[in-house]
């Protein structure tokens, strides 16, 4: 429910009231826009992430179960040795990105290449290890980057949605109550001053009647 605010009833504070609600009202329409477009961007994300998870989790899923069937037929403390040294050594890069004045994280994961041997993948030879192994290996390895894409999309959803929940706060505050407040305030001073125009209009018809009668 729309209250008037308390303000003295004068042109001057009409006219400071109009100004104000119009920038309420195109304020409103920006974040309202905002609000849609953010709205937009993150259902696309949204999509976007469940068919990646959906992929990634089927790659994994897979890995896991050759890789548990592979340890299944050979020695724990073998199994740790093979895998203990790394072939290449990863980096990491997180940069940031503005999207609709949201600050969100874009990664980028590299490998660094061996100088001797570019083409080496695992630290050890296929003689001793289950085909088993070394697929979910393989498929472990060739997952990261789907990985890594799937966590910053995660995060891109989680500050996006904190950001249409900000955005929804003030686009109901001006819809709900700052222009409503401000319309009816615009509403009483007009009605008071018109009001008083009419007051003073009748005492200067009663001097003047006063001052023929004289």
């Amino acid at each position: 429910m729309a209250n008037a605010l308390n303000v003295k009833p004068t042109r001057m504070e009409l006219s400071n009231l109009k100004e104000s609600l119009d920038v309420a009202e195109r304020g409103h329409k920006l974040l309202k826009d905002k609000q849609d477009e953010l709205m937009r961007q993150f259902i696309d994300l949204i999509k976007e992430n469940n068919e990646l998870r959906k992929q990634v989790e089927e790659e994994l899923s897979g890995a896991l179960q050759n890789f548990v069937l592979a340890s299944s037929t050979m020695n724990d403390a073998f199994v740790d040795e093979l895998v203990a040294i790394p072939t290449q050594e990863a980096t990491l890069e997180i940069h940031r990105k503005n999207v609709m004045s949201v600050t969100v994280p874009e990664m980028q994961f590299h490998y660094s290449e061996e100088k001797e041997d570019k083409e080496k993948d695992l630290s050890y030879g296929y003689l001793n290890t289950s085909s088993e192994l070394d697929e979910s290996l393989n498929v472990m390895n060739a997952v990261l980057p789907n990985l890594l894409k799937l966590s910053e999309i995660e995060k891109t959803c989680q500050l996006m949605a904190d950001e249409i929940e900000s955005t929804r706060r003030r686009v109901n505050a001006l819809e709900h109550r700052m222009i409503p407040d401000h319309q009816e305030t615009i509403k009483y001073i007009e009605m008071k001053l018109e009001e008083d125009e009419r007051a003073s209009i009748t005492r200067m018809m009663k001097v003047k009647d006063m001052g023929e009668e004289e």
